[in-house]
């Protein structure tokens, strides 16, 4: 037994309590932090953004991630640095304050810590994506002319002399035991995790809890037994295997990106478009299959992909191609006490394309995602994995249409002839993203989208089209 114990602007502090208290509501109502704000309460507006710091691989990196939507126990062991923890010797504003103040980047203020705090963990870990960094920052004052040319003269702004580096202290806050807190297990033993989740199949279990939080902060429950992840190390390991990558079902989407962009950039840059950065640095990849969401962008990949799935109960594993997992709306092929370890995505040559359709860029739901996996040869389709989100009460393979299109001409006749096939495979509904003839029209279109990319004559004749 014993409580939550983190950094809090370089001070170790220990945190009681309700083990589902967000670190947003404890900062300002227990700590009177009151600069990280709260607005959405949903992670996606940014407006309480923080930085959390943790050693990975050796290194200390530093995320911003949304307070909102984080439980006080996915801390423990952590660094959190709140805005009112940026100044420095006499409240001499840090460099991102500083240029935020010099190139007007602030009006009303509200969003303002918020993005701050995006942009000083970005300034820390040497990212220079600026639209990216604040994809998860809403402010509707500046517009954010301003707020990037802020960036861009912290981005080039040296390190002040007054930042702390916490890896030490850090370091000082490890600990191989597991902790239990009222209403929470945090193992760090990946064999006695699965032992007591076996024993304790009614548990919740909380990887980034981008959506577990909004089953507090948005449907109001109660969780009366929760088991925390992020310290099992098992999890978070990603393997370059002969098969192919293993990848830890804790692994966040940010690392997943990184993971895989040079294998299959199509779908890194899928990714990118998951959430917003302060989701992604929380996100897992466990969590985005094991929630079974027909909507969820990385399983349509990973189908196509051929990935496959590892099970784990106890000291019991199994392994099962990923399409298989997903049964029905709500249903998913999991016994109570088993849980998701890891995918593998088969080593292979990338042929892989990914289109997201959705009404925003940044920080959108897909009404469709569609990933094609079609091998050429000679101009023969050869193999094809087609997996469409969005389409069906699961992520689901489009095995008609790959019948469709194997051993065929990769031409526009064949991918004509193959379109209605569509048909047999999805039956989609109508909803507030898209109606169901939509959705049916454009993962038609979706196909011939990815001729016109791919076959060698594709970019020419879409310039003359475009011309005429």
């Amino acid at each position: 037994m014993g409580g939550v114990r983190f950094l809090l602007n370089g001070t170790e502090v220990s945190a009681d309590g309700c083990a589902t208290t967000t670190l947003l509501d404890w900062l300002r109502e227990e700590r009177r932090l009151t600069g990280t704000k709260e607005g959405c309460n949903e992670g996606d507006c940014g407006a309480c953004t923080v930085t959390v710091s943790h050693i990975e691989d050796g290194k200390l990196v530093h995320r911003a991630q949304n307070a909102c939507i984080l439980f006080l126990p996915q801390l423990h062991g952590k660094a959190v640095r709140t805005v009112e923890g940026l100044a420095g010797p006499h409240g001499a504003p840090h460099p991102v304050q500083r240029a935020m103040i010099d190139e007007h980047g602030s009006q009303c203020g509200f969003c303002t810590p918020g993005i701050v705090m995006s942009l000083y963990a970005a300034h820390r870990d040497g990212r220079r994506d600026w639209n990216d960094v604040l994809a998860g920052n809403l402010c509707r004052c500046t517009g954010y002319a301003p707020i990037l040319r802020a960036a861009e003269v912290a981005g080039a702004a040296p390190a002040p002399d007054w930042e702390i580096d916490e890896q030490a202290a850090l370091a000082g806050l490890a600990s191989g035991e597991d902790l239990e807190i009222p209403g929470a297990y945090l193992p760090a033993d990946l064999d006695r995790f699965a032992d007591w989740y076996a024993a304790n199949p009614d548990a919740a279990l909380v990887g980034g809890a981008t959506d577990v939080g909004l089953w507090v902060t948005k449907m109001l429950r109660d969780l009366p037994k929760v088991a925390f992840l992020h310290r099992l190390a098992g999890l978070r390991r990603i393997e370059i295997l002969p098969r192919g990558l293993r990848v830890g079902a804790g692994v966040t989407l940010s690392r997943l990106r990184d993971a895989v962009e040079g294998r299959h950039p199509d779908f890194a840059e899928l990714i990118r478009r998951y959430g917003s950065t302060q989701v992604r640095n929380a996100a897992t990849i466990g969590g985005n299959i094991a929630n079974g969401s027909p909507i969820g962008d990385g399983p349509p990949a990973l189908i196509a992909l051929g990935a496959r799935l590892t099970l784990r109960k106890g000291a019991e594993r199994r392994e099962i191609p990923l399409e298989d997992f997903f049964i029905a709306y709500g249903k998913q092929d999991r016994a109570p006490g088993e849980f998701v370890e890891s995918v593998l995505i088969p080593a292979q040559r990338d042929t892989l394309r990914c289109y997201k359709i959705s009404k925003r860029f940044d920080q959108d739901i897909s009404a469709i995602c569609g990933c094609f996996n079609v091998a050429i040869t000679d101009n023969i389709v050869t193999a094809a994995r087609i997996a469409f989100g969005g389409m069906a009460a699961t992520p689901k393979r489009a095995r008609a249409v790959e019948a469709a299109l194997i051993g065929k001409p990769w031409t526009e006749a064949t991918v004509a002839a193959a379109a209605p096939a569509f048909a047999e495979d999805y039956q989609p509904i109508t909803d507030m993203r898209a109606s169901a003839a939509y959705r049916q029209r454009v993962a038609a279109n979706l196909l011939s989208r990815l001729l016109v990319e791919t076959c060698d004559q594709g970019p020419a004749r879409l310039a003359k089209q475009v011309a005429s």
